[in-house]
């Protein structure tokens, strides 16, 4: 596999917009639920981008294609995987792990003392990924409870 990893450049946006898209219908498709991410799912990455503790944002590269993402939310002594997203005709051969472990490698760096993923509870594919990469302390339980939309 000559797949690398880099940092994130402004000429990788359309094809980060489109693995965002990817990540999003992921969620529709395990919720049930086709309004997440609204009209423009891709849009979603230009405001993660603004994120005011996105540290580094990666891309996996693959023939100049663009197969996979990860960013680094970083704060204080936490750090977060957000988001981890690899192309679905991609998985399974260890883009993930790559990813994970430059944002791994960089949290070490800056001497962080939890690296955080917070995968949906509906997406065992993600926990599964993430337990196999060494993530197995819970530190946070969030539960959710769907209301109406207002009217």
């Amino acid at each position: 596999m000559s797949t690398s990893v880099r940092e994130y450049r402004p000429e990788d946006l359309d094809q980060c917009r489109q693995l965002w898209v990817s990540l999003t219908q992921r969620h529709r498709d395990i919720y049930g639920d086709p309004a997440i991410g609204g009209d423009d799912p891709g849009s979603a990455f230009d405001v993660h981008l603004e994120h005011p503790q996105l540290h580094k944002l990666w891309v996996a590269v693959h023939e100049n294609r663009v197969v996979g993402l990860c960013g680094l939310l970083a704060q204080g002594e936490e750090s977060e995987l957000e988001p981890i997203v690899v192309d679905p005709n991609w998985r399974g051969q260890g883009i993930g792990t790559l990813l994970a472990g430059q944002a791994i490698s960089e949290s070490r760096r800056l001497r962080i003392r939890y690296v955080n993923v917070r995968p949906v509870g509906r997406n065992l594919e993600a926990i599964s990924f993430f337990h196999r990469e060494g993530f197995r302390l819970l530190g946070r339980l969030e539960l959710s409870i769907p209301l109406e939309a207002a009217t």
